[in-house]
């Protein structure tokens, strides 16, 4: 018997006008319960996969299955067992939160005599009980995206998504939502799909993590594990002259295989022997007579990740969105316990 808190997908593709492959064949499985963040900078291919597992666009290929229903054939079904938060907030500025969640709660069928308790229980979670009877358009960025995130909870949807819920937010807010997000997870068993393009969101939350690019999942696996694969640490170099890149690459070199540049103007390289050869790296570069304006020694990251996979940084990576426009018609954070 399927899962119906799982998420399956075999050989998925969206492809656009023009042969554009926005999601190019990628196989992905969500176990019930998990908090699963999918990782990838702009144009990655992310926000187009999560609107392809909840019905808001069909697939060009493959199959995929949300709480053991098809995306393609049981539209209805998905729809009625996921909560859904996108990135762009869709409320009514002249509706006050709690209006917001009766109207909800009339459109997902809740008896009428549920709807009040579980409206104020939703608000008291994530933080809007004082501000629940002001008008939305009074909410800051961060008040507006828990009042999406209590909206999408109202039924109790055994599958969040959740689309890069935290763009934008002050660290307050965005703390209040992870905490949220791990509490659904740890407590009520629910599953989280998580797009992000923040390393420290998807190391902090995520049980597993899926990183895609240009359409095709890259890499995949516990966060541990995934940097685990990178267990090296970096030392990156920025010379006081950018003229010097050359020679602090050479003077670099025997330490290690050279990275794509983390930041403009610096040389990095993965070291082979770890950050005991520091102290020699300081005096390869003082042989070289190349003056420093700033050393950095790296920790392994998700960003590493991506970097050995792609040859590029994650951060600032792509500055195109998900080349998804809208279908014609439209069918209708403690940790968790691994």
């Amino acid at each position: 018997m399927p899962d119906d808190r799982s998420i399956q997908v075999a050989g998925l593709v969206r492809e656009f006008k023009g042969g554009i492959k926005a999601v190019d064949g990628i196989d992905l499985s969500v176990a019930g319960g998990e908090i699963y963040g999918f990782l990838g900078p702009n144009g990655a291919g992310k926000s187009t996969t999560v609107k392809v597992l909840t019905t808001l666009l069909p697939p060009s290929a493959g199959t995929a299955t949300v709480a053991g229903h098809d995306v393609a054939r049981d539209g209805a079904k998905v729809r009625a067992s996921i909560g859904v938060a996108l990135q762009d907030v869709a409320l009514d500025p002249l509706l006050t939160g709690r209006e917001h969640m009766r109207l909800q709660a009339g459109l997902q069928g809740i008896p009428r005599a549920d709807r009040a308790a579980r409206g104020n229980d939703l608000l008291e979670r994530v933080g809007l009980a004082d501000a629940a009877d002001r008008k939305s358009s009074t909410y800051s960025g961060g008040m507006r995206r828990r009042l999406d995130l209590a909206l999408a909870l109202l039924h109790g949807p055994r599958i969040l998504f959740l689309d890069e819920p935290t763009t934008g937010l002050d660290v307050q807010s965005r703390t209040a939502l992870w905490d949220e997000v791990a509490r659904l997870s740890r407590e009520e068993g629910t599953t989280v799909f998580l797009t992000t393009q923040y390393l420290e969101e998807a190391d902090v939350l995520a049980d597993r993590v899926g990183i895609i690019d240009r359409g095709v999942i890259v890499a995949e696996g516990t966060p541990a594990a995934l940097k685990a694969q990178v267990s090296r640490p970096t030392v990156e170099v920025i010379p006081r002259d950018a003229e010097d890149c050359a020679a602090t690459g050479a003077a670099l070199a025997p330490f290690g295989e050279q990275v794509a540049e983390r930041t403009a103007g610096s040389v990095a390289v993965r070291l082979r022997s770890g950050a005991d050869q520091l102290a020699e790296i300081v005096r390869a570069l003082d042989v070289a007579d190349v003056a420093v304006a700033h050393l950095a020694l790296h920790e392994p990251t998700l960003d590493d990740v991506f970097l050995a996979k792609t040859g590029r940084s994650l951060e600032g990576a792509g500055d195109e969105p998900d080349q998804a426009p809208p279908p014609p018609e439209p069918k209708r954070p403690e940790r968790a316990a691994a």
